[in-house]
C-alpha cells in the first residue's frame, strides 16, 4: 500500500508472540518489576494488539514504560516524538543501561553521528528511536522511515499540540500528517496534563477519536501540598533545605534575574545551587541540567524554561518562590517532585503582590480574548492559593476528578484544619466602607480609608471625612486584604471587572449590614515558618552509603545516578538487606541486567554494613530516622538579593562590576554590603579603597559623630561616597560590638 513515497508496505505484528506471561517476564527481566502500576497493563496490551491509544496519566504514573515495553515485544522500530533534547538523552541512557537498543537523533549530534545512527535505523538495529517533531517531519527523515519496519508512533507530551494547553508548540501541529503517511502504523498520544478541552483537541488533531482511551487519576498521593505566606521567604527556604540535607529540589522563580539572585543567595548559605533560564546558552543549560540530574548540583533555581526535560525521579521538593500563571501549569511543575512515588513536598510562597504583578502583565496583552483567558487562569490560581479547604481536593476538581480522601494529611490545611471565626464586626466595617466610598473603588483604596491613610487619593476624594475613616487601624493591611478576599469568595462582595474591579456589596452583604447576619470565616492555623513533616527511612546510614556507591558508579559511567537505581530501590535494599543475587532480584527496580552489572557491588556494601552493625532485615522505628538538625546558623536579616551581592563580592568583584552585572545602582549594592555587615558578616573592604581613605573616614566619624554623615561628607570633601561612609561606620560598629561614638 502506498504511503505517498511509493515504497514498501509497513507491517504491524500480531499479538501471538506477546501473551501475558511473556509480557510479565519481559517486565521483570528488563525493568526489574514483577507487576504493573494502574492502567499500564491495559495500555501495553492495547499497543501489542495494534490499537491506537490516548493515554492521560500523571507524572510519575509510568507513561514511558507503556510504550517502551511493547517496543521490546513488537517487530520493528518504535518512534518516540519528544519535545526536548535533554529528555531524549536521559531516556536513551536509561534504556541502554537496561540493554535496550535505543538511540536518539537530534541537532546536538555531529552530522557524521547522525548518519551513523540513521544507517543503524535503516538496518533494523534500533528498537526505539527518539526524535523531535521538527526532525521527524523533514522529508528526508520521512523517506528513511518509509523504508523501515515501524511498530508504533508514541507522541509524548501530546498536550503541546493544543492551543488550549499551557505549553502549546506550533511544530506539534504538523504531526497530524503521520496518519496519512503511515496509515497502518498504530499511534499513541501520551500526556500528564490536559483539561477536558485539551483532551478533545489532542484527539481531533491526531485523529484519535476511535483510539482506546486511558485516563489515570491526577491524584499523586505521595505529594504534600503547602502554601506559605511570602514573608521572609528566603529565610523559610533556607531553613527548609537545611532540614532536608542531600535532597534534590527545584525552586521556580518568575524572572531570569530572580533565579540568578536566589541561586547566589543559596550558594552563599552553603548549598549547591544553580540557575536555569532561557537567557543561558544551550550549552550552559545542558551542563547545568546534567549536573542536577547527576546529583552534582542539589538545587535547581529555574524559570519554567526548566520544564518537560526533567526526567529525574528523586526530586524531593518543588518550591514555587513566585506565583505560577495557572493552576494547570502549577500541577505540571509541582508534579516533577516524587516521580519515584516517594514522599515529596510541593510548597508555594504566596503574596498578593505577585497577583498584582501578573495583572500588570495581563493588561499589556494585545488581545481582549487573551486577557480574558489569562484573568480567568490567574483567578483559579489565586483562589487555590487562598483556599481554606483541602488543596488536593481543589486541585483534582480543576481536572474534573473527585477526591475520596486519604488517611494521612495531604496538605497544610488538612494537617492544621482551619477554625471558624466570627468576623461579623470587621466584615460590617469593610462593607460599610465600600458603601460609603460609593462602591467605586477596589480593595486597596477601601483598606487605606479604614486604616486612616493620609495619601493623596484619600484626601482628594475627602474620604478622610467619612465615619469609617480610620476605624480599622487596629488591623494590619494584610489582615484587611485577606478579609476582603474572603468576603468576595463568600458572596458578600463582588468585583465589577467592567469598573476596574470596583467592589460592590451584594444582597448577602446587605444582609450583614442591615439584618445582622453573622459572618463566619475559616481562619487557617499556619505552621511555623520552616516546619516540615519528618520522613522516616530504614537504616539511614546504609541508605546514604548506597547512595554514595551509586553516585560513584554513575560518575564512572557518565550517567545520572537514578539510571542505576532509584531512591525507592535503595531504600528497599536498606530495609530488606538482601544477601544473595536471588534476594536482590526480588526488590522492585532490580532487573537481570542491573543485577549482573551492579548487584555484587551493592551486595558487598550491604554485607559490610551488616557485619559492622549487626543489622537485621527489619524496619527501624521513627526515632532512627535521618537527623534533620540544622548544621549551620541562618542569618535571619539577609534577603536573597543581598546574599547574591555578597556572593559576587566574595568572588572578588568590586562594587561597580557587581552593579553592572546585576543591573542595579551602585548605591543599592553599597546598601546591600552595609546590611550584610550589620548582620555580622565580615567583609574585606580594604580592596574597595585605600587604608588612608578608610582612616580619614574613621577620624571624621569620630569627630562629628556616626549619625551626622552629611557633616562628615561636607568636611571630607570630594572623592567620597555615602556608601563608603556607611560601610566604614558599619564595620566599626561590628568591631566594637556597639555604636560608634564621636568625640565629646
Amino acid at each position: 500500500m502506498s504511503r505517498g513515497f511509493g515504497v514498501k508496505e509497513h507491517r504491524s505484528s500480531g499479538p501471538d508472540i506477546s501473551g501475558d506471561a511473556q509480557v510479565l517476564a519481559q517486565l521483570k527481566s528488563t525493568f526489574g518489576y514483577s507487576s504493573f502500576r494502574p492502567l499500564q497493563q491495559e495500555i501495553v496490551r492495547s499497543i501489542l494488539d495494534g490499537k491506537d491509544v490516548f493515554v492521560l496519566m500523571p507524572t510519575g504514573g509510568g507513561k514511558s514504560l507503556c510504550y517502551q515495553l511493547p517496543a521490546l515485544l513488537r517487530e520493528g522500530t518504535t518512534v518516540v516524538v519528544s519535545p526536548l533534547i535533554a529528555l531524549m538523552k536521559d531516556q536513551v541512557d536509561a534504556l541502554r543501561t537496561l540493554g535496550v537498543p535505543a538511540t536518539y537523533i537530534n541537532s546536538s549530534l555531529e552530522q557524521s553521528e547522525v548518519s551513523r545512527r540513521q544507517a543503524a535505523l535503516a538496518r533494523g538495529e534500533v528498537t526505539l528511536v527518539y526524535v523531535a517533531p521538527e526532525r521527524l517531519m523533514l522529508p528526508g527523515f520521512l523517506r528513511l522511515l518509509s523504508t523501515t519496519q515501524l511498530a508504533f508512533f508514541a507522541i509524548d507530551e501530546a498536550h503541546c499540540i493544543s492551543e488550549w494547553g499551557h505549553d502549546f508548540r506550533p511544530e506539534y501541529r504538523d504531526l497530524k500528517r503521520l496518519r496519512a503517511l503511515f496509515p497502518e502504523v498504530p499511534l499513541g498520544a501520551f500526556t500528564a496534563t490536559a483539561t477536558p478541552r485539551v483532551q478533545v483537541d489532542i484527539k481531533a488533531q491526531l485523529m484519535l477519536q476511535q483510539a482506546a482511551t486511558f485516563r489515570g487519576s491526577f491524584n499523586r498521593p505521595n505529594l504534600f501540598y503547602e502554601v506559605r505566606p511570602k514573608k521572609h521567604a528566603f529565610e523559610q527556604l533556607v531553613a527548609y533545605i537545611r532540614t532536608h540535607p542531600g535532597s534534590s529540589g527545584i525552586v521556580y522563580c518568575l524572572s531570569r534575574a530572580g533565579t540568578e539572585d536566589l541561586a547566589r543567595g543559596l550558594c552563599a548559605n552553603g548549598f549547591s545551587a544553580a540557575a536555569y533560564h532561557a537567557g543561558l546558552t544551550s550549552e550552559q543549560r545542558r551542563r547545568r541540567q546534567e549536573a542536577f540530574i547527576r546529583d552534582d548540583t542539589q538545587i535547581m533555581v529555574a524559570t519554567i524554561a526548566f520544564g518537560m526535560g526533567i526526567d529525574k525521579p528523586d526530586v524531593r521538593f518543588v518550591i514555587h518562590y513566585d506565583l505560577p500563571k495557572s493552576l494547570e501549569g502549577y500541577y505540571q511543575e509541582s508534579g516533577r517532585a516524587g516521580r519515584d512515588g516517594e514522599p515529596s513536598d510541593c510548597i508555594l510562597f504566596y503574596s498578593y503582590g505577585d497577583v498584582v504583578k501578573y495583572q500588570h502583565f495581563i493588561d499589556e496583552k494585545p488581545s481582549e480574548e487573551e486577557k480574558r483567558i489569562a484573568v480567568w487562569q490567574l483567578r483559579q490560581m489565586t483562589d487555590w492559593a487562598e483556599s481554606t479547604s483541602c488543596r488536593r481536593r481543589a486541585l483534582l476538581a480543576y481536572f474534573d476528578e473527585a477526591f475520596e480522601g486519604q488517611d494521612a494529611a495531604c496538605c497544610d490545611i488538612c494537617r492544621a484544619p482551619p477554625e471558624q471565626e466570627d468576623c461579623t464586626i470587621p466584615a460590617q466595617m469593610f462593607l460599610s466602607c465600600v458603601k460609603r466610598t460609593g462602591q467605586r473603588f477596589g480593595a486597596a483604596h477601601v483598606i487605606q480609608v479604614l486604616r486612616g491613610s493620609r495619601n493623596e487619593r484619600v484626601l482628594r476624594f475627602q474620604h478622610d471625612m467619612l465615619s469609617t475613616y480610620g476605624i480599622g487601624r487596629d488591623r494590619s493591611e494584610d489582615e484587611w486584604r485577606h478579609l476582603s478576599r474572603e468576603l468576595v469568595r463568600g458572596g458578600y462582595l463582588r468585583q465589577a471587572q467592567e469598573e476596574f474591579n470596583a467592589l460592590k456589596v451584594t444582597e448577602r452583604g446587605h444582609a450583614v449590614l442591615f439584618k445582622r447576619e453573622q459572618v463566619l470565616l475559616a481562619v487557617r492555623q499556619r505552621p511555623e515558618a520552616g516546619s516540615y513533616v519528618t520522613r522516616d527511612h530504614p537504616y539511614p546510614a546504609l541508605f546514604e552509603q548506597l547512595r554514595t556507591l551509586r553516585k560513584r558508579l554513575a560518575d564512572e559511567r557518565s550517567i545520572p545516578p537514578y539510571v542505576i537505581f532509584h531512591d525507592s530501590t535503595l531504600k528497599n535494599m536498606a530495609a530488606d538487606l538482601p544477601s544473595t543475587r536471588r534476594e536482590l532480584l526480588r526488590i522492585p527496580g532490580v532487573g537481570e541486567r542491573k543485577s549482573t552489572d551492579y548487584g555484587d557491588l551493592f551486595l558487598e556494601a550491604i554485607a559490610s554494613y551488616k557485619q559492622e552493625t549487626g543489622a537485621e532485615p527489619a524496619p527501624l522505628p521513627a526515632e532512627n530516622a535521618f537527623d534533620a538538625t540544622s548544621q549551620r546558623p541562618i542569618r535571619r536579616g539577609l534577603s536573597a538579593t543581598i546574599h547574591a551581592t555578597l556572593g559576587l563580592f566574595r568572588e572578588g568583584q568590586d562594587i561597580a562590576t557587581i552593579a553592572e552585572n546585576r543591573q542595579l545602582a551602585r548605591s543599592t549594592i553599597e546598601g546591600h554590603l552595609v546590611q550584610a555587615v550589620d548582620e555580622g558578616e565580615i567583609l574585606d573592604i580594604d580592596r574597595l579603597f585605600s587604608a588612608e581613605k578608610r582612616r580619614s573616614i574613621e577620624a571624621a566619624i569620630a569627630k562629628f559623630g556616626p549619625d551626622r554623615l552629611s557633616l562628615v561628607m561636607e568636611n571630607l570633601g570630594e572623592g567620597y561616597t555615602y556608601g563608603e561612609l556607611r560601610l566604614v561606620r558599619a564595620l566599626s560598629r561590628l568591631r566594637t560590638g556597639g555604636d560608634v561614638v564621636g568625640d565629646a
